[in-house]
């Protein structure tokens, strides 16, 4: 069975793409490890319309359930190792054995966190070393955390950590916060609990069987009890590698405005792309515009 379209990623694109491309009466299958995405991720999300205030893994319920209402076929827990051309069609392997043929695809697998590479990092990662507050923070009450980065998601997520933490302190190489929402930074401002250190790297996390503390490029030692890092993430794009996709130097899809990209019949959509601003709207958007442009494609072939 030859599918219509074949996306890659079950989260705010995927889903969004999949909704769109059934009402085109495409025959479309998600392949992907887990429904949702990085949104379900986030504690609260206050700018999708339609949502005064929702949290991340309710807004992601409303998507899948969405898709599921127009009957999109979904293969759930497995990663997609390898995307190649074979003739006019593409072919994905999915978990060990299952491989699909489709005419088009939609990458919208998103992103992985972002490292600092430093001595500790990896050796107390789960011990006191996360990259997700929403995920940990509850472990953390009544403790001292630090929070290294300084983009929006670090100043929310410091948000959500003061919640639970005694202290949460921000690591910030820059001298200032530049990309963070004023709103967000307002907030964190007014949130007692939290601390900023600005112009500050961590060399190194300090630690026995768990954190203990962290080195800072001034020569510091300071006690912690969590190093929570939010600096950024890296797309997950390795599986297309061999279909001539073209990257940007982040390793980000480079799109055009409709989510095609430089191969014909491959779309991608979401945090995945070189697109500037990386929100939910923004991914869900990519998405529907790429089901449409896949829609054409096809009918095209099939004329």
């Amino acid at each position: 069975m030859i599918h219509d379209l074949i996306i890659i990623g079950g989260g705010c694109a995927g889903l969004a793409s999949s909704i769109y491309a059934r009402r085109y009466n495409m025959n479309v299958l998600i392949l992907t490890e887990a429904l949702g995405g990085t949104i379900t991720l986030t504690h609260l999300v206050e700018n999708y319309p339609g949502f005064t205030s929702v949290s991340g893994q309710e807004l992601a319920d409303a998507f899948i359930a969405h898709a599921k209402a127009n009957d999109v076929e979904m293969k759930v827990g497995n990663r997609v190792s390898r995307v190649w051309k074979e003739g006019e069609t593409f072919k994905i392997a999915y978990g060990k054995e299952e491989v699909y043929e489709t005419h088009t695809v939609l990458l919208a697998t998103g992103t992985t966190y972002r490292k600092l590479g430093i001595p500790g990092e990896e050796e107390f990662s789960a011990k006191g070393v996360s990259y997700c507050a929403t995920c940990d923070a509850g472990f953390f009450k009544g403790k001292n955390t630090i929070m290294v980065g300084g983009g929006d998601s670090a100043v929310k997520e410091s948000l959500i950590l003061a919640e639970h933490a005694a202290k949460v302190t921000i690591i910030y190489r820059k001298d200032k916060f530049t990309k963070a929402e004023p709103i967000n930074i307002t907030r964190m401002e007014k949130t007692e609990n939290i601390d900023v250190k600005f112009n500050t790297n961590l060399t190194e996390v300090l630690g026995d069987n768990v954190v203990t503390g962290v080195k800072l490029d001034n020569g510091e030692e300071m006690a912690t009890d969590g190093v929570f890092i939010e600096i950024g993430r890296i797309p997950l794009t390795s599986m297309i590698d061999e279909i001539g996709v073209e990257k940007n130097d982040k390793g980000e899809i480079i799109i055009n405005k409709m989510s095609e990209t430089n191969v014909p019949g491959f779309y991608a959509a979401g945090d995945v792309t070189a697109a500037e601003w990386k929100q939910a709207i923004v991914s869900a958007a990519e998405g529907t515009k790429a089901a449409y442009k896949a829609y054409e494609y096809v009918s095209a072939k099939k004329a």
